[in-house]
C-alpha cells in the first residue's frame, strides 16, 4: 500500500464540512501520493481499495465532464472494463453502479475499436450522436452522482485504514 498521510485534524475539519470534502481530501492525498495519475508503475504499489477509489475519482471526472465516450476515448476502457472495477463497487454496496457499469460493458465491447482510435474534434463530438446509447448511461450516472459519491466516501470512512495513515 502506498503511504498516504492526512493529519487527523485535516479528517476532521474535512468530514465536518460535508462528505464531498472528506472524500476529497482523502483523493487529493492519494493523488499526490502517486504523483498525479495512475499508472502501471504506482497501481503495483497501492492496494486494490487505493486503485479502486481512485478510478471512482477518474470515472466520476470523466462522467461529469464528457460521459463514457470520453471516459473511453481518453483510454480508460481497458481500467473499466477489463478489470474487475465493477465487482469492487458491487463489494463496496454500490450494486446499482456495478450493474451500470456491466451494461456499459456490452456497448464498450461493441464500439471501443471505433471510439478509441484517433479522430478530429468534429470526428469525437460527432459520436455522441452515432452512439446514443451511451446517453442514457450518461445520465444514469449524473442522475445517481450525488448518492454514489455519498456511498464511496461511507465505504473509506468505515475502511479508512485501506487507505491513509492518519497522524
Amino acid at each position: 500500500m502506498i503511504e498516504v498521510t492526512i493529519h487527523d485534524s485535516e479528517l476532521r475539519k474535512a468530514a465536518a464540512e460535508g462528505i464531498d470534502a472528506f472524500l476529497d481530501l482523502v483523493i487529493a492525498a492519494t493523488r499526490k501520493a502517486i504523483g498525479g495519475e495512475l499508472t502501471a508503475e504506482n497501481m503495483a504499489q497501492m492496494s486494490s481499495s487505493q486503485i479502486t477509489l481512485m478510478g471512482y475519482a477518474t470515472l466520476r471526472d470523466e462522467l461529469m465532464d464528457g460521459g463514457f465516450v470520453q471516459l473511453i476515448y481518453n483510454g480508460y476502457g481497458p481500467f473499466f472494463f477489463r478489470n474487475p472495477f465493477d465487482v469492487a463497487m458491487r463489494d463496496w454496496g454500490l450494486v446499482e453502479l456495478c450493474r451500470l457499469m456491466r451494461r456499459v460493458k456490452k456497448q464498450y465491447i461493441k464500439y471501443r475499436e471505433e471510439i478509441e482510435k484517433e479522430m478530429s474534434d468534429e470526428d469525437f463530438m460527432a459520436l455522441y450522436e452515432r452512439l446514443p446509447a451511451f446517453e442514457d448511461f450518461d445520465d444514469e450516472f449524473v442522475t445517481n452522482e450525488e448518492r454514489w459519491t455519498a456511498q464511496v466516501a461511507f465505504y473509506v470512512d468505515e475502511h479508512l485504514e485501506d487507505f491513509i495513515k492518519k497522524t
